[in-house]
């Protein structure tokens, strides 16, 4: 009599299992999870009351605008606004010395805190489980724990070829070249500007005199780049419309732009790097190798309603910001598995006049891709 009244006890509870099964396959079915939107955000830059935008990519609805608690005022640079791994997104705040940082909670952000930074803020990179943040004068950086900052673990001074200081408004970029190594370019005309190569101990800054790298004589003004995995760097010579490929701590090869003006930004997605032209409006398709540099498309798209200031990618999307009249705007591009581009809608207007940064983040299940 027990064993039969345990057998139905266990059938009972194996179909009401199996009915929730079926109950939650339906909610899930009814109510799709959280974090399914391919974002896009920039930063107002407001010198004031610094804020951030955050624009659904497929139907460019504004969906959160969110105080950085901190004032803007970058200008000339590149990655402004950076995100890691879709979860993470962080934010200049040039007029405050300080980075904001927000967390992804679904299809939003929250603001999670602000670091301070030993001098104006510019540029943002995130690599072997650090954020940094290259300043007016210095690099530092911060340990990353489980997707969040902690405090500075790292510094050191920005130079110049033949040590001197960079002066306000030099720092163009900082981007991780490998586990121990960081650049960050310096724009200095009528000098050809240089490449600083920040030394890396267990991922934090150490603390060392920067390996100083001159732009090849002839070229000015190393801006924007994108770092190959085997540690070759693409990097825009903007103010003598060259790109150069840069590896083993020197420039190795310097190309023309292919008839393009001005490239200062770039972003890599696989095996193709984009270079944004701001003389032309244009985005340029660019392959590295070990040894060489190939343009292999002039013209991958164009850029109609303004000069473009930064440029971001996921897999398949590609966001270019640009400023004209007053305004700002963003253009967004799907992009396929051969590297081209095609235009997302007409341009967003951003509301304000001098945007700065633009990161693209996948839907946080794209991680496990």
């Amino acid at each position: 009599m027990n064993h039969g009244i345990k057998l139905i006890a266990s059938t009972a509870a194996l179909l009401a299992f199996s009915a929730s099964i079926a109950v939650a396959d339906t909610a899930d079915k009814a109510h799709p999870a959280q974090g399914s939107l391919t974002l896009a955000i920039t930063m107002t830059n407001d010198p004031a009351a610094n804020q951030i935008k955050v624009y659904d990519v497929s139907t460019h609805t504004l969906l959160q605008t969110l105080p950085t608690n901190g004032a803007g005022g970058a200008g000339g640079n590149a990655f402004g606004v950076r995100q890691l791994d879709n979860e993470l997104f962080a934010a200049v705040n040039n007029g405050s010395h300080s980075v904001a940082i927000f967390r992804r909670n679904g299809d939003h952000l929250n603001f999670d805190r602000t670091v301070a930074t030993t001098s104006a803020p510019v540029s943002i990179d995130f690599g072997n489980d650090h954020m940094y943040v290259a300043g007016a004068t210095s690099v530092d950086s911060f340990p990353i724990r489980g997707h969040r900052v902690g405090s500075r673990d790292g510094s050191a001074l920005l130079q110049l070829v033949g040590g001197i200081a960079p002066p306000n408004g030099s720092t163009a970029q900082v981007g991780v070249l490998d586990d121990s190594s960081l650049l960050v370019t310096l724009k200095t005309d009528p000098v050809p500007g240089t490449v600083d190569i920040v030394a890396l101990n267990h991922g934090a800054i150490a603390f060392a005199t920067p390996k100083v790298v001159s732009a090849p004589a002839g070229t000015l003004t190393p801006f924007g780049f994108a770092v190959y995995s085997d540690g070759t760097a693409v990097i825009t010579l903007a103010h003598s419309t060259q790109i150069g490929l840069f590896r083993d701590n020197a420039f190795t090869s310097v190309i023309g732009s292919a008839g393009q003006t001005a490239p200062c930004w770039m972003v890599r997605t696989g095996k193709y790097v984009y270079s944004v032209n701001a003389g032309s409006r244009t985005i340029s398709r660019v392959v590295g190798t070990g040894n060489n540099i190939f343009v292999d498309a002039a013209v991958a798209g164009t850029v109609t309603t303004g000069g473009p200031s930064d440029v971001d990618a996921s897999p398949e999307v590609l966001g270019v910001i640009d400023h004209a009249g007053g305004a700002s705007h963003l253009t967004l591009f799907a992009l396929n598995e051969f590297g081209e581009l095609s235009p997302l809608g007409a341009a967003i207007d951003l509301g304000t006049a001098n945007a700065n940064g633009i990161a693209i983040m996948s839907p946080p299940e794209a991680n496990a891709g």
